[in-house]
């Protein structure tokens, strides 16, 4: 069986990069077959952040190749970048779900502050991020209503309850990262859930 000259060239560039380039977490990846859009780390980590910034930087190189869904994350969101919000360094569209009821959080190992009045669920909505105005270049904090959690099943109904989520919003024209709308159909994929359909 013969080997096409571009597929020996794709297999032995993802061998080097594997040998000589790759992070370990990167190289369990490729050696998986498993993208970033399901990092291994936990949300949060360094590591989860750095993942992200390695493949895209390798991308960007022509190093790596991403797949469908990768590619969705690295070149349409700045996740596993940092910017300043109100005088904290934050990650850039990372959604983060509100806690009920609380007025502090600990990030980093100090008390910050969630919003001007503290936290509380239900305030603008169920989860937040920020994100980098492709405009202005200034961060801004875009809170939005997807209650994470919900229909994230594999039965029939929760499959038939996200594909009606999406059809209602237009999930598909949704493509300004700083309207609440666009969080809310790609949030649970920001989370690493490996579910088909907009939610």
């Amino acid at each position: 069986m013969k080997i096409k000259s571009k597929n020996l060239a794709h297999i032995v560039k993802k061998q080097y990069i594997k040998e000589h380039v790759a992070s370990s977490g990167l190289r369990y990846h490729i050696e998986a077959g498993v993208g970033v859009d399901r990092n291994i780390f936990r949300p949060e980590s360094e590591s989860f952040f750095s993942l992200f910034r390695e493949v895209r930087k390798l991308s960007l190189l022509g190093l790596y190749q991403l797949n469908e869904n990768e590619r969705e994350l690295i070149e349409e969101t700045d996740i596993g970048e940092w910017g300043v919000f109100e005088g904290e360094r934050v990650p850039l569209d990372f959604p983060m779900r509100y806690e009920e009821d609380i007025d502090e959080a600990k990030y980093k190992g100090r008390e910050v502050k969630l919003g001007k009045k503290g936290a509380k669920r239900g305030e603008g909505g169920k989860a937040y991020v920020y994100v980098r105005n492709p405009k202005t270049k200034k961060i801004k904090k875009v809170t939005f209503g997807s209650s994470l959690p919900d229909a994230m099943g594999d039965s029939d109904a929760h499959k038939k309850r996200r594909k009606s989520f999406g059809a209602r919003h237009n999930c598909s024209d949704k493509k300004d990262k700083t309207k609440p709308g666009y969080w809310a159909c790609r949030a649970t994929k920001m989370f690493g859930r490996n579910i088909a359909g907009w939610w």
